[in-house]
């Protein structure tokens, strides 16, 4: 094993979970598309390195999806919508 410090300054997790038809989940919720459009405008900002978007599977709020967090912040926001996505960065980009 090996440690090493990698260059993101925040990961955020997307949860994009799935479940059988009728059950709840992320996925259906909007989480695989609000995860393509945080991805999006990361890039579009030029913070691709410093950031990351990733996808996160179950994290126990299935009926209250999409769910975001953001670490190291320790934050977690439930019901996200892609309209929350100016306000979300806001909070938690590193400011230029």
């Amino acid at each position: 094993m090996q440690e090493f410090k990698p260059s993101y300054q925040k990961i955020i997790f997307v949860c994009v979970n799935e479940r059988e038809p009728g059950k709840a989940c992320c996925a259906a919720q909007g989480g695989k598309e609000l995860r393509a459009a945080l991805k999006a405008e990361i890039e579009a900002r030029g913070l691709k390195p410093f950031v990351r978007v990733s996808q996160a599977k179950c994290l126990d709020y299935c009926g209250q999806g999409p769910l975001v967090a953001v670490f190291p912040d320790n934050v977690f926001y439930k019901g996200v919508q892609l309209e929350d996505i100016p306000a979300l960065l806001a909070r938690h980009l590193p400011k230029p």
